[in-house]
Protein backbone atom coordinates (compact mmCIF):
# COMPACT_ATOMS: atom_id res chain seq x y z
CA UNK A 1 0.00 0.00 0.00
CA UNK A 2 1.37 3.45 -0.87
CA UNK A 3 0.37 4.77 2.56
CA UNK A 4 2.90 2.50 4.31
CA UNK A 5 5.61 4.99 3.37
CA UNK A 6 4.04 7.44 5.82
CA UNK A 7 3.56 5.11 8.81
CA UNK A 8 5.98 2.17 8.68
CA UNK A 9 9.36 2.34 10.42
CA UNK A 10 11.11 4.07 13.31
CA UNK A 11 11.66 7.25 11.35
CA UNK A 12 7.89 7.59 10.79
CA UNK A 13 7.22 8.29 14.48
CA UNK A 14 6.51 12.01 13.82
CA UNK A 15 3.94 11.34 11.07
CA UNK A 16 2.28 8.74 13.31
CA UNK A 17 2.12 11.34 16.08
CA UNK A 18 0.37 13.76 13.73
CA UNK A 19 -2.11 11.05 12.79
CA UNK A 20 -2.77 10.18 16.43
CA UNK A 21 -3.60 13.82 17.09
CA UNK A 22 -6.52 13.33 14.68
CA UNK A 23 -7.76 10.26 16.54
CA UNK A 24 -6.03 7.61 14.44
CA UNK A 25 -5.46 4.52 16.62
CA UNK A 26 -2.70 1.92 16.52
CA UNK A 27 -5.11 -0.43 14.77
CA UNK A 28 -5.96 2.25 12.20
CA UNK A 29 -2.30 2.63 11.30
CA UNK A 30 -2.36 -0.83 9.78
CA UNK A 31 -5.40 -0.14 7.58
CA UNK A 32 -5.61 1.36 4.06
CA UNK A 33 -5.79 5.16 3.86
CA UNK A 34 -8.53 6.50 1.60
CA UNK A 35 -8.75 10.11 0.45
CA UNK A 36 -12.32 11.45 0.22
CA UNK A 37 -12.25 14.71 -1.70
CA UNK A 38 -15.16 16.97 -2.60
CA UNK A 39 -15.73 20.48 -3.84
CA UNK A 40 -17.81 21.15 -0.75
CA UNK A 41 -18.46 24.84 -0.10
CA UNK A 42 -21.17 27.41 0.27
CA UNK A 43 -20.15 29.23 -2.93
CA UNK A 44 -22.95 27.80 -5.10
CA UNK A 45 -26.02 25.58 -4.56
CA UNK A 46 -24.28 22.84 -6.60
CA UNK A 47 -21.63 22.28 -3.95
CA UNK A 48 -23.42 23.02 -0.69
CA UNK A 49 -24.53 19.43 0.00
CA UNK A 50 -21.28 17.69 -0.88
CA UNK A 51 -19.78 17.78 2.61
CA UNK A 52 -22.64 15.66 3.90
CA UNK A 53 -22.14 13.15 1.10
CA UNK A 54 -18.41 13.03 1.88
CA UNK A 55 -19.14 12.24 5.54
CA UNK A 56 -21.40 9.35 4.52
CA UNK A 57 -18.71 7.99 2.20
CA UNK A 58 -16.17 8.30 5.02
CA UNK A 59 -18.37 6.33 7.38
CA UNK A 60 -18.74 3.54 4.82
CA UNK A 61 -14.97 3.42 4.32
CA UNK A 62 -14.55 3.04 8.10
CA UNK A 63 -17.10 0.24 8.24
CA UNK A 64 -15.31 -1.60 5.42
CA UNK A 65 -11.94 -1.50 7.15
CA UNK A 66 -10.35 1.66 5.77
CA UNK A 67 -9.29 4.96 7.29
CA UNK A 68 -10.87 7.95 5.47
CA UNK A 69 -9.21 11.34 5.15
CA UNK A 70 -11.58 13.99 3.83
CA UNK A 71 -10.46 17.22 2.19
CA UNK A 72 -11.96 19.83 -0.09
CA UNK A 73 -11.01 21.35 -3.43
CA UNK A 74 -11.88 24.67 -5.02
CA UNK A 75 -14.91 25.31 -7.23
CA UNK A 76 -15.50 28.03 -9.81
CA UNK A 77 -19.03 27.83 -11.17
CA UNK A 78 -20.18 29.31 -14.45
CA UNK A 79 -23.35 30.37 -12.64
CA UNK A 80 -21.46 33.04 -10.70
CA UNK A 81 -18.63 33.80 -13.12
CA UNK A 82 -20.49 34.36 -16.40
CA UNK A 83 -20.75 37.75 -18.09
CA UNK A 84 -17.78 39.30 -16.28
CA UNK A 85 -14.05 38.81 -15.96
CA UNK A 86 -14.53 35.90 -13.58
CA UNK A 87 -15.28 33.65 -16.55
CA UNK A 88 -11.56 33.64 -17.34
CA UNK A 89 -11.12 31.45 -14.26
CA UNK A 90 -13.75 28.83 -15.09
CA UNK A 91 -11.86 26.45 -17.38
CA UNK A 92 -8.49 26.93 -15.62
CA UNK A 93 -10.19 25.84 -12.39
CA UNK A 94 -10.49 22.36 -13.90
CA UNK A 95 -6.71 22.04 -13.97
CA UNK A 96 -6.40 23.50 -10.47
CA UNK A 97 -8.80 20.87 -9.15
CA UNK A 98 -7.00 17.99 -10.87
CA UNK A 99 -3.60 19.28 -9.74
CA UNK A 100 -4.78 19.91 -6.18
CA UNK A 101 -6.27 16.46 -5.76
CA UNK A 102 -3.12 14.90 -7.19
CA UNK A 103 -0.95 16.95 -4.83
CA UNK A 104 -2.81 15.81 -1.71
CA UNK A 105 -3.20 12.18 -2.80
CA UNK A 106 0.46 11.81 -3.76
CA UNK A 107 1.78 14.03 -0.99
CA UNK A 108 -0.03 12.04 1.70
CA UNK A 109 0.33 8.70 -0.13
CA UNK A 110 -3.31 7.63 -0.10
CA UNK A 111 -4.18 4.12 -1.22
CA UNK A 112 -7.57 4.87 -2.81
CA UNK A 113 -9.79 7.81 -3.61
CA UNK A 114 -13.43 8.89 -3.52
CA UNK A 115 -14.14 12.07 -5.47
CA UNK A 116 -17.36 14.08 -5.19
CA UNK A 117 -18.25 17.08 -7.35
CA UNK A 118 -21.29 19.16 -8.15
CA UNK A 119 -20.97 21.63 -11.00
CA UNK A 120 -19.30 22.69 -14.23
CA UNK A 121 -15.54 22.11 -14.31
CA UNK A 122 -15.45 20.33 -10.95
CA UNK A 123 -16.65 17.05 -12.46
CA UNK A 124 -14.03 16.69 -15.22
CA UNK A 125 -11.38 18.02 -12.85
CA UNK A 126 -12.07 15.18 -10.41
CA UNK A 127 -12.19 12.57 -13.17
CA UNK A 128 -8.91 13.83 -14.61
CA UNK A 129 -7.31 13.45 -11.19
CA UNK A 130 -8.65 9.90 -10.84
CA UNK A 131 -7.23 8.82 -14.19
CA UNK A 132 -3.93 10.59 -13.60
CA UNK A 133 -3.42 8.98 -10.18
CA UNK A 134 -4.78 5.58 -11.31
CA UNK A 135 -5.62 4.56 -7.76
CA UNK A 136 -8.72 2.50 -6.90
CA UNK A 137 -11.27 5.30 -7.25
CA UNK A 138 -14.98 6.03 -7.46
CA UNK A 139 -16.60 9.31 -8.53
CA UNK A 140 -19.91 10.60 -7.19
CA UNK A 141 -22.00 13.44 -8.61
CA UNK A 142 -23.81 15.66 -6.14
CA UNK A 143 -27.01 15.76 -8.20
CA UNK A 144 -29.25 18.38 -9.77
CA UNK A 145 -31.70 20.73 -8.08
CA UNK A 146 -35.43 20.19 -8.39
CA UNK A 147 -37.41 22.44 -10.76
CA UNK A 148 -39.59 25.20 -9.40
CA UNK A 149 -43.19 26.07 -10.22
CA UNK A 150 -44.25 29.44 -11.62
CA UNK A 151 -47.76 30.23 -12.82
CA UNK A 152 -48.61 26.54 -12.90
CA UNK A 153 -45.60 25.45 -14.94
CA UNK A 154 -42.36 23.77 -13.99
CA UNK A 155 -39.45 26.17 -14.43
CA UNK A 156 -35.67 26.00 -14.01
CA UNK A 157 -32.87 28.52 -13.99
CA UNK A 158 -32.75 28.16 -17.79
CA UNK A 159 -36.12 29.90 -17.91
CA UNK A 160 -34.59 32.77 -15.94
CA UNK A 161 -31.75 33.09 -18.47
CA UNK A 162 -34.24 33.15 -21.33
CA UNK A 163 -36.47 35.63 -19.51
CA UNK A 164 -33.57 38.09 -19.28
CA UNK A 165 -33.45 38.09 -23.06
CA UNK A 166 -37.21 38.41 -23.06
CA UNK A 167 -37.01 41.60 -21.02
CA UNK A 168 -34.49 43.09 -23.44
CA UNK A 169 -36.72 42.07 -26.37
CA UNK A 170 -39.84 43.52 -24.75
CA UNK A 171 -41.62 40.16 -24.44
CA UNK A 172 -41.23 39.76 -20.66
CA UNK A 173 -41.82 42.39 -17.99
CA UNK A 174 -39.37 43.15 -15.20
CA UNK A 175 -42.03 42.00 -12.70
CA UNK A 176 -42.35 38.64 -14.45
CA UNK A 177 -38.59 38.19 -14.43
CA UNK A 178 -38.51 38.96 -10.70
CA UNK A 179 -41.21 36.39 -9.99
CA UNK A 180 -39.40 33.79 -12.09
CA UNK A 181 -36.09 34.54 -10.38
CA UNK A 182 -37.66 33.79 -7.01
CA UNK A 183 -39.28 30.53 -8.19
CA UNK A 184 -36.87 28.83 -10.60
CA UNK A 185 -34.36 27.25 -8.19
CA UNK A 186 -36.13 26.06 -5.03
CA UNK A 187 -33.54 23.54 -3.79
CA UNK A 188 -29.82 22.98 -3.56
CA UNK A 189 -28.12 21.15 -6.42
CA UNK A 190 -26.77 21.77 -9.90
CA UNK A 191 -28.72 23.32 -12.77
CA UNK A 192 -31.56 20.90 -13.61
CA UNK A 193 -30.92 20.58 -17.32
CA UNK A 194 -28.56 18.82 -19.69
CA UNK A 195 -25.81 21.35 -19.07
CA UNK A 196 -22.19 20.64 -18.14
CA UNK A 197 -22.82 19.11 -14.71
CA UNK A 198 -25.51 16.61 -15.70
CA UNK A 199 -23.75 15.87 -18.99
CA UNK A 200 -20.43 15.07 -17.32
CA UNK A 201 -22.19 13.09 -14.60
CA UNK A 202 -23.63 10.93 -17.37
CA UNK A 203 -20.12 10.67 -18.85
CA UNK A 204 -18.77 9.48 -15.48
CA UNK A 205 -21.25 6.61 -15.51
CA UNK A 206 -20.55 5.75 -19.14
CA UNK A 207 -16.81 5.61 -18.49
CA UNK A 208 -17.39 3.34 -15.50
CA UNK A 209 -15.97 5.81 -12.98
CA UNK A 210 -19.28 6.25 -11.10
CA UNK A 211 -22.03 3.97 -9.82
CA UNK A 212 -25.01 3.30 -12.11
CA UNK A 213 -27.88 5.71 -11.58
CA UNK A 214 -25.76 8.36 -9.88
CA UNK A 215 -26.14 10.90 -12.68
CA UNK A 216 -29.91 11.26 -12.57
CA UNK A 217 -30.78 11.13 -8.87
CA UNK A 218 -31.72 14.65 -7.62
CA UNK A 219 -29.39 16.33 -5.14
CA UNK A 220 -32.00 16.46 -2.39
CA UNK A 221 -33.29 12.90 -2.87
CA UNK A 222 -32.95 10.92 0.40
CA UNK A 223 -31.38 8.11 -1.61
CA UNK A 224 -28.32 10.30 -2.21
CA UNK A 225 -27.00 9.51 1.28
CA UNK A 226 -27.27 5.78 0.63
CA UNK A 227 -25.52 6.28 -2.66
CA UNK A 228 -22.67 8.10 -0.93
CA UNK A 229 -22.31 5.17 1.45
CA UNK A 230 -22.33 2.75 -1.49
CA UNK A 231 -19.53 4.77 -3.08
CA UNK A 232 -17.43 4.30 0.05
CA UNK A 233 -18.09 0.56 0.08
CA UNK A 234 -17.26 0.14 -3.60
CA UNK A 235 -13.95 1.97 -3.34
CA UNK A 236 -12.94 -0.46 -0.61
CA UNK A 237 -13.96 -3.37 -2.85
CA UNK A 238 -11.82 -1.95 -5.64
CA UNK A 239 -8.91 -1.60 -3.23
CA UNK A 240 -9.22 -5.20 -2.05
CA UNK A 241 -9.55 -6.55 -5.60
CA UNK A 242 -6.87 -4.21 -7.01
CA UNK A 243 -9.21 -2.81 -9.59
CA UNK A 244 -10.45 -2.23 -12.12
CA UNK A 245 -8.41 0.96 -12.03
CA UNK A 246 -9.42 4.17 -13.84
CA UNK A 247 -7.05 3.63 -16.77
CA UNK A 248 -8.51 0.18 -17.30
CA UNK A 249 -11.96 1.76 -17.55
CA UNK A 250 -11.11 4.82 -19.65
CA UNK A 251 -10.43 3.28 -23.05
CA UNK A 252 -11.01 4.50 -26.58
CA UNK A 253 -14.21 2.47 -26.70
CA UNK A 254 -15.57 3.86 -23.43
CA UNK A 255 -14.65 7.38 -24.55
CA UNK A 256 -16.57 6.87 -27.79
CA UNK A 257 -19.52 5.53 -25.79
CA UNK A 258 -19.39 8.68 -23.65
CA UNK A 259 -19.43 10.88 -26.76
CA UNK A 260 -22.41 8.94 -28.08
CA UNK A 261 -24.27 9.38 -24.81
CA UNK A 262 -23.63 13.13 -24.91
CA UNK A 263 -24.84 13.40 -28.51
CA UNK A 264 -27.88 11.17 -27.99
CA UNK A 265 -29.13 13.26 -25.06
CA UNK A 266 -28.31 16.68 -26.49
CA UNK A 267 -25.70 17.19 -23.82
CA UNK A 268 -23.43 20.15 -23.25
CA UNK A 269 -20.91 20.90 -25.98
CA UNK A 270 -18.43 21.49 -23.14
CA UNK A 271 -18.04 17.71 -23.19
CA UNK A 272 -16.02 18.30 -26.34
CA UNK A 273 -13.44 19.97 -24.09
CA UNK A 274 -13.62 17.65 -21.13
CA UNK A 275 -13.71 14.16 -22.66
CA UNK A 276 -10.42 14.71 -24.57
CA UNK A 277 -8.86 16.09 -21.36
CA UNK A 278 -9.82 12.92 -19.48
CA UNK A 279 -8.49 10.83 -22.38
CA UNK A 280 -5.19 12.72 -22.24
CA UNK A 281 -4.73 11.68 -18.60
CA UNK A 282 -5.10 8.06 -19.73
CA UNK A 283 -2.48 8.54 -22.44
CA UNK A 284 -5.08 8.22 -25.20
CA UNK A 285 -5.00 10.55 -28.19
CA UNK A 286 -8.60 11.69 -28.43
CA UNK A 287 -9.53 15.14 -29.69
CA UNK A 288 -12.50 17.22 -30.79
CA UNK A 289 -12.48 15.56 -34.23
CA UNK A 290 -12.97 12.17 -32.54
CA UNK A 291 -15.80 13.62 -30.48
CA UNK A 292 -17.45 15.12 -33.58
CA UNK A 293 -17.05 11.90 -35.59
CA UNK A 294 -18.99 9.91 -32.98
CA UNK A 295 -21.54 12.65 -32.36
CA UNK A 296 -22.42 13.05 -36.03
CA UNK A 297 -23.43 9.42 -36.39
CA UNK A 298 -25.41 9.29 -33.11
CA UNK A 299 -29.16 10.07 -33.37
CA UNK A 300 -30.87 12.13 -30.69
CA UNK A 301 -32.96 10.03 -28.34
CA UNK A 302 -35.90 12.33 -29.11
CA UNK A 303 -35.63 11.35 -32.81
CA UNK A 304 -35.22 7.60 -32.24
Amino acid sequence: LPSRVTVAGIDRAPPRAFLRAMGISDADLGKPFVGVVSTDGRVTPCNALLGGFAREACEAVRQEGGVPFDFASIAVADSMSMNHGGMRFSLPSRELIADGVEAVARGHAYDALVTIAGCDKTLPGMMMAMVRLNLPSVFMYGGAALPGVWRGNEVTVLDAYEAVGGVYAGRVTAQELDELEHACLPTLGACPGQFTANTMAMVSETLGLALPGSATLPAVAPERLAQARATGRVVMDLLKERGPLPRELVTRKSLENACAAVAATGGSTNAGLHIPAIAHEAGIRFDLDDFSRVAKRTPLIADM
